[in-house]
């Protein structure tokens, strides 16, 4: 259950709900059952009115249970406390299940890692990685806690084609193609695009390929792959925006650094993972 102080006066929890952002799947779920509403020790329905002052206790995580198969793969856990699991995904491990990475998936092993805690798990991950794309993860174990979430900044390592030699920023926007109503993988720079902005910070080079640091703005899918091409400097790896590489085999991308807001805690959480062993520079 999560608390709340009430701060002014509501005809009724739903409309709490309501003006406070909750989703209407959310308070659709939390209808369902007695027992999701505690308010100052008493459980109550959502007709129940609210006066300033008033505790309120809230069932974080009335949906139901997430029923994917689980998988038992080691998890580099980062961070972790009753609200956010913050996991280190390595490349090669698909974030959710699909016909190729149906039984061994991170999101399988996530929920076969939180069912030892919460048989009635639900998965909720903020910002999916690619496969080939390593670095953090964040979950948010309830519902409240990741409607509550604000990742304030995501900071992403990679190695690129080319040489780059001083900061640039890429402001272009991005297309997603669609074929008989089915999205096309690969994305593209349009002006019929959404806006994307990429600010790129090179920090060593070896005459032939940059490791370079990244900070996004809006976050589209592709994003990073999407602008370094449209540079002339893709993704080292990158075989869908670039070409194979003698170096490594993946597209050299890591999401090093999240920085977010911790609702219960108040203060801004800061995790860095090291780069990963195959980034060759």
């Amino acid at each position: 259950m999560t608390s709340f102080v009430i701060d002014k006066p509501y005809k009724s929890i739903f409309f709490f709900l309501k003006n406070n952002g909750f989703s209407e799947n959310y308070i659709s779920n939390l209808r369902k059952t007695w027992g999701n509403f505690v308010l100052n020790g008493i459980e109550v329905n959502i007709r129940a009115p609210l006066k300033k002052g008033d505790v309120l206790k809230i069932n974080s995580s009335p949906n139901q249970k997430t029923t994917i198969m689980r998988c038992i793969l080691p998890l580099d856990i980062v961070y972790e406390d009753e609200y956010y699991l913050l996991i280190n995904k390595p490349a090669g491990l698909s974030t959710s299940p699909s016909r190729s990475h149906y039984a061994q998936n991170l999101s399988g092993a996530i929920c076969a890692y939180m069912d030892k805690f919460d048989p009635e798990f639900v998965l909720r991950i903020a910002g999916r990685l690619d496969k080939d794309t390593s670095g953090i993860v964040i979950v948010a174990k309830d519902s409240i806690s990741m409607k509550e979430l604000k990742i304030l900044d995501k900071t992403y390592y990679a190695i690129c084609e080319g040489v780059i030699d001083k900061d640039e920023i890429v402001d272009k926007k991005i297309l997603t193609i669609t074929e008989n109503g089915v999205n096309k993988q690969k994305r593209e720079i349009s002006p019929l695009g959404k806006e994307a902005k990429t600010f790129v910070h090179p920090i060593k080079n070896d005459g032939q390929h940059t490791l370079i640091r990244l900070n996004l703005e809006h976050g589209r899918t592709h994003q990073i792959r999407v602008h370094l091409a449209s540079i002339g400097h893709p993704l080292v790896g990158d075989t869908l925006y670039g070409k194979l590489s003698l170096f490594i085999n993946r597209c050299a991308l890591h999401c090093r650094e999240i920085k977010f807001y911790h609702y219960i805690k108040k203060e801004e959480i800061v995790i860095t993972t090291p780069l990963p062993k195959d980034f060759f520079l």
